[in-house]
């Protein structure tokens, strides 16, 4: 089996974006930390997550993140799955965080977007049943 261990992010301002972070995952801990060269800049590095995922945040990015109403090349966007999505959306928004846009709506499962301080695309699922032809169903 394989799955995801973590994202690479680079952003302007790690605090901003733990801010972000830790009102999603609040479970979730900094598990390690330091400095290093990202092709000559020096940057900031962290690792934010549990035992088995996390994301990595390094500091000083610079630009702006795609236009995610456009076709450009990159990434538009990345999901985790929660088991009460409510608590997740009251969690961002206590920390001033408003939703981007609403998921779809279909009765296997609940998702809704935000973006992060720099303009990552985040997605959160909370799916209603089990069975992957329901969890799946597409059109």
């Amino acid at each position: 089996m394989m799955h995801l261990e973590h994202l690479n992010l680079v952003v302007r301002d790690i605090e901003r974006s733990l801010r972000f972070y830790r009102a999603a995952f609040p479970h979730w801990n900094i598990r390690g930390e330091g400095k290093a060269d990202w092709y000559g800049p020096p940057r900031n590095w962290l690792h934010f997550g549990d035992a088995y995922q996390y994301l990595t945040l390094n500091d000083g990015g610079i630009g702006e993140n795609r236009d995610l109403t456009s076709n450009r090349l990159g990434l538009a966007h990345f999901a985790f799955v929660t088991s009460n999505l409510q608590a997740v959306i009251e969690r961002l928004e206590q920390a001033g965080f408003v939703p981007a846009k609403q998921g779809s709506d279909d009765p296997h499962r609940s998702n809704i977007y935000f973006l992060d301080p720099d303009g990552f695309e985040v997605e959160f699922v909370e799916y209603h049943s089990d069975i992957p032809a329901q969890r799946n169903l597409y059109g």
